[in-house]
This record gives structure tokens, C-alpha cells and sequence, in this order.
């Protein structure tokens, strides 16, 4: 009964998915006609079609994606693992507030400080531009990252840290020569997370580069509809070609991706 019940909701998953590859593949009269059909014979004409636009617009959308998630995650991973460093081998009250206020910050959806958060970057020109949604991502993923990070610490043994310090290494030596290097199933973990949710992000590039001063993967696709004819073809080429660089980026690093969930687990 489990299997057949996984199974059941494995398929319910993966039919939107079918139906988006098979449309890649497909003319525009076949996925009007019959969208859920295996394209018979496959075509290459909507990937040329997307490539080639006029507007680059899914080569420009991948440029802003491309550094808008690179920089991002590299800023997070730093922060991150700095800071769940420090509250993991840190004890005290203020510590333990500091950790409770970032633990709060997961409970809060994106949606709910955006527009207070538009008011800010306006108010110190950032708003419409790559560095002030590079800030809003870091300011808003940064709680996940330490999350993952503290826990993570817990399993590292601090006699490790306290032998470092006997040999003359600072505080900062000691983190980055020695705990950083322990922590890569945890940094993939946060990379892989917080990558592919700035990545898929829609609602919060829209809104913080605006209507005309720069597009994303997504918000490309959404742009590349138009308001009387949307030619289907190169929509589901676009929607393929976006996901192509965040699935090679997850295969790169998912060896390490449940061993870095898991890891704070085994030590409190």
C-alpha cells in the first residue's frame, strides 16, 4: 500500500514535468492540438527560436541570474558559516537572543517585508539595480544558512579547535584552516538550498530590479509572453534552458547534500 501510495504522489510530481520537456520538443500546432503527446518527430526549431531572439532577452536574463545567484550564495555561505561558528561555540544570553531573532526570520514569507524593504533600498539607491537584490537576498536567507551551519559546528569535536589554539593559531586561523574545511557538507547543503530557491525566484526580482531595468530567468519567461499571442514553443524552450544550469549545478554538489542535513543531527 506505501508503494503504490509513493507512487501515486511521485506521478502527480511528475507530471507537470513531463508535459514541459515533451513541449521543448514540440511545434506550436502539436501543443495546442495535444499537449500531453510525445513529440513524434522531435524538433530543435523552439531551443533555436529562444537562443536566437531578437532581444537576447534569455541571454541577458541568464547574465543577471547567473551573478545575482553567484554572489549572492557566496556572500550567504561566508556570513553564514562565520556567524553559526560563532553561536555554536559562543554561550550566553546574548547569543542565545541572537539565535532566537534568526530563527525567527524563517518564519517570515519574503512577500511580507518586500514592500518595507523596496522603501529601504530606494531610500539609499539601490532600488532597480543587481546589488540591491544581491542585499535582500543576503538579508533575508542569511537565518537558513546559520541554521544549517550551528548545527553543523555541534558535530565538530572543539578539542580540534582548542589543539589549534595550543599551537598558536588564532581565532580566525583556526576557523578558516581548520573548521571551514570540516563544514563542505554543509556548505554544499546551503549552496544547493539557497541556490535554487534565488535562482526560481520570481515575485522579489520583479519587484526590486522593476518592470524595465533588468530580468532574471524567471521573470524572462513571464516577459517573453506576450499580451495577445504567446508562442508556446519557445516559452517551454526557455523554461528548459533555465533549468539546465541550476540541475547541473545540483548534481555537482548532491553527494554531499543529506550527509550536510544530517550532520548537525548527531551531536547536540
Amino acid at each position: 500500500m506505501r508503494k503504490v501510495l509513493a507512487l501515486l504522489v511521485a506521478t502527480v510530481f511528475a507530471v507537470p514535468l513531463y508535459v514541459a520537456v515533451v513541449n521543448v520538443f514540440k511545434d506550436g500546432p502539436q501543443i495546442s492540438k495535444s499537449p500531453a503527446s510525445l513529440p513524434i518527430p522531435p524538433t530543435l526549431d523552439n531551443i533555436r527560436s529562444a537562443l536566437g531572439r531578437s532581444d537576447r532577452l534569455f541571454w541577458v536574463s541568464l547574465t543577471n541570474s547567473l551573478i545575482v545567484t553567484s554572489l549572492s550564495i557566496a556572500v550567504l555561505t561566508v556570513l553564514s558559516a562565520m556567524l553559526g561558528h560563532y553561536l555554536a561555540r559562543t554561550r550566553g544570553r546574548w547569543t542565545r537572543a541572537l539565535t532566537l531573532l534568526l530563527l525567527s526570520g524563517l518564519m517570515i514569507p519574503p512577500q511580507v517585508i518586500l514592500m518595507p524593504v523596496t522603501q529601504v533600498l530606494r531610500a539609499v539607491g539601490l532600488m532597480t539595480t543587481v546589488p540591491g537584490l544581491v542585499l535582500f537576498n543576503v538579508g533575508y536567507y542569511v537565518p537558513f544558512g546559520v541554521f544549517v551551519f550551528t548545527g553543523f559546528v555541534r558535530a565538530i569535536p572543539v578539542e580540534l579547535e582548542e589543539s589549534a589554539a595550543l599551537d598558536g593559531a588564532g581565532r580566525g586561523q583556526t576557523f578558516w584552516r581548520i573548521v571551514f574545511p570540516l563544514m563542505r557538507p554543509a556548505t554544499a547543503s546551503v549552496l544547493i538550498f539557497l541556490g535554487v530557491w534565488i535562482w526560481n525566484d520570481f515575485i522579489d526580482p520583479l519587484v526590486i530590479l522593476g518592470p524595465s531595468q533588468g530580468t532574471t530567468v524567471t521573470t524572462g519567461i513571464y516577459r517573453s509572453i506576450g499580451q495577445y499571442q504567446v508562442d508556446f514553443g519557445a516559452m517551454f524552450a526557455m523554461m528548459f534552458l533555465a533549468t539546465l544550469p541550476v540541475l547541473i549545478f545540483f548534481l555537482l554538489l548532491q553527494r554531499h547534500f543529506v550527509k550536510g542535513l544530517t550532520g548537525g543531527a548527531t551531536k547536540g
